[in-house]
This record gives C-alpha cells, structure tokens and sequence, in this order.
C-alpha cells in the first residue's frame, strides 16, 4: 500500500512540475536552460538559469550608491556548459546529491552500501555529487515572478545515489538588500544521504580597482567557528577535529583574508596555499544548533563598502579563496566588472574569489562518531532536507 501511494505521489509531482514548466512559457528545448530570468527588489537584481539552478548575476548598490555584480560568471549563459567540459569551475550552482566531498565515494545507510563515481583526485573520492551532479542538471522552472523564482528537479538515482527524491529551490530577493535561498528536498522511496549547498563565487570589491583584483583586502568575520575538520592531502576528513585558535584559520574577530593567507601551505590539500576548509558553526549556548538568528559571517569589502553578512541554519561553512590558478587561468569576468581605464581585459587572478558553501559536515556520512546522521540521512518518515541561507547586504559603517 505505501509503495503504491509513493509511485501515485511520484506520478504527481512529476506531472505538476512539466505543467508549471510550460504556464511559465519555457520550451523543453536544451537552448531554454541558459536563458537568464532576473529578480529584483529595491537596492538588489540577480539573475539565474534553469542548468545548474544557478547564480549569473548579483547586483547590489556599493558606497557611491552604484550597481556592483558581486558574484563570479558569464555573460553567456551557454559558456556555463563549455566550462563544465572543460575547468568545471561549478560557478554559481546548486550541488549536490551530496556536497563536497565522500571519501572512496562510498558510503552506507542502513547496512546498503553504495558507490558514488570518484571524479576527483585519480579516483580517490567524490566530489560535489559524482561524475554529472546537480550543477549540471537541467531544472525546472516552476514559478517566477518579479522578485522570486522556484526551480525544481526529479533525482531518480543519479549517479548511484540510492532512492529517488524531489527538490525545489527557491530564490528570493527583498529590501534590505537581502537574498534568500531554500533548498528543500524530499525523499520519495529509500533512505539516503542528502547535503545540497549553493557554490557562488564571491568578490565584494566587483573587480572595481584593476590593480588588485584579489579578494585579500576583504575581512572576513566568524565569530561561531572556533572548530574545524582536518584532513588529509587531497582534503577528504581523516576524523580529526581542529581547534582554530592561535592558528592561521582563526577568524573568530574580524581578519583580512590575506593576513595569515601565506602561512596556509597545504591547508587547500598538499602543495596548496590557501583556505579550503570546512569551518564548524557552534552557535551561542542559549541558541540552537540550527537556528537562523545569528549572522555567521560577514565578509566586507573596503574598496566597494560592501558588507555580506551570511545566516543559515546549516552546521558547517566551507570557505575557498579561489587557489587555483590553473583553474581560473585566463577566465575574464563579466563585462559587468571590466573596469580597466586602459580597455585591458580583467581576468579571473589567484585569489580573486572567495566561496561560501553553508552545508553540514563534510563526509558526515563516513564519520558516524560526528553524530551527523540526523542532519544528512534522510527518509521518507523524516522531515525533508532543507537549506536555508539568507544575504544581508549593507555598507560598511552604515
């Protein structure tokens, strides 16, 4: 009986979501999913396509009350497919089933283990979901309007993760300036791991001063992130739980990301310089751990005046400052941020980006003495997977 009512329920959702796909006016067409829709509200636009339920642009107003895009991209919307065949940066996306990384990728629920294609590291672990995650999923548009819109996708098991779940993502922008993300997933048959985060790049200053165009003058602020998860050289968790004070990971008062920056060597895997580590949120005693109230993170930008202050009911903060430059190498940034008074092209430099990835616990799945289970396994008996994140944007000293 429950596994008929679950195939009626699938049946269901499947036909709701190809109805409201087309009273919104898109094709089925591969062309339509790069097609940009831009929300806006009073001081804030951003705009977003169907692959990857992704962030192109975010618009808000710096010190002088002008438009800064903040966020890292293409003008093209069809240059998102080209880099997922070539760098595969994941600019802007929604990644998942599971994201960041799974050792071995492989994991085990409920004595089933399943593998997950190791697309990271010759093999050795799996990164952001496998082989073709989330990020280049072609979701469906269920509803926009002026200043919201809500994209869907049906997972019937990709990349071997186990069961079938739904997820909507709904994008929302308000005065304020505020942004609001809601990820919110239902399994639909088996017990699985869920763990979905937004991958936007961020640069606060928006490429204004030619001269640096590195985020390393930004300060970064997490007043809750007094721990972190160590790991082993190619960043996947060895079980071990780090202690930031005293260490060039301690952002728990308000630090230039460059300060300590070149004491990171190998802190973004070995032979790296640089942050990419997994922050752990330990919210005040009297709050909850999942609790909204708090800005977790304030990132401000002295160039522009931009503040971002970041609230989410998360557990964990991945923080990366763009160290790859092999990976950004000759990628230009938007025309929107081409600001040389030279006409020189600006392109994407080693530390010109920082990203922010409001998720739980890396690979909590494979390390059951973290007592994660409750927040990254999920069943059709459980609450859904939800990810709130919300933006607060101001300027600095206002």
């Amino acid at each position: 009986m429950l596994q008929s009512n679950l195939s009626i329920l699938l049946g269901v959702l499947i036909t709701l979501s190809y109805i409201t796909f087309v009273a919104v006016g898109q094709s089925t067409s591969n062309s339509s999913v790069f097609t940009k829709y831009t929300i806006s509200a009073p001081g804030i636009n951003a705009s977003f396509i169907p692959y990857g339920a992704r962030l192109t642009n975010l618009f808000v107003n710096d010190r002088n009350g002008d438009p800064q895009d903040v966020v890292l991209g293409y003008d093209n919307g069809t240059a998102y497919l080209n880099d997922t065949e070539t760098v595969h940066t994941y600019f802007g996306p929604v990644v998942g089933r599971y994201a960041n990384r799974i050792k071995n990728g492989t994991f085990t629920v409920d004595g089933i283990t399943s593998h997950i294609p190791e697309n990271e590291n010759s093999g050795h672990d799996t990164l952001h979901g496998g082989t073709v995650g989330y990020d280049q999923r072609n979701w469906t548009v269920v509803e926009a309007n002026a200043s919201s819109i809500t994209f869907s996708l049906l997972d019937q098991g990709f990349e071997g993760f186990p069961g079938t779940i739904i997820t909507y993502a709904t994008y929302t922008v308000s005065a304020g300036p505020q942004w609001t993300s809601r990820l919110v997933s239902i399994p639909l048959d088996e017990p699985t791991p869920i763990m979905l985060a937004n991958h936007v790049y961020w640069n606060l200053d928006a490429f204004t001063n030619p001269s640096d165009s590195t985020i390393l003058n930004n300060t970064l602020y997490m007043p809750y992130s007094d721990r972190y998860i160590e790991f082993d050289n190619i960043e996947v968790p060895n079980g071990t739980i780090g202690i930031v004070n005293d260490t060039f990971l301690d952002f728990t008062s308000p630090k230039q990301i460059g300060r300590d920056i070149e004491n990171a060597v190998n802190a973004c895997g070995l032979g790296c310089t640089g942050y990419d580590n997994a922050f752990i949120i330990d919210r005040p005693r009297y709050s909850a751990p999942e609790a909204t109230d708090l800005s977790l993170l304030t990132l401000a930008s002295n160039v522009t005046g931009i503040q971002l202050d970041v609230r989410t009911n998360q557990q964990s903060l991945q923080i990366y400052t763009c160290n790859n430059i092999a990976l950004m190498a000759n990628i230009p940034v938007k025309q929107s941020q081409q600001h040389s008074k030279n006409g020189s092209i600006t392109t994407v430099p080693k530390y010109g980006c920082v990203v922010i990835e409001t998720q739980q616990w890396i690979d909590g799945i494979n390390n059951p003495q973290w007592g994660q289970d409750q927040y990254q396994i999920y069943t059709v008996d459980s609450e859904p997977a939800v990810v709130f994140a919300q933006y607060d944007f101001s300027i600095t000293g206002s």
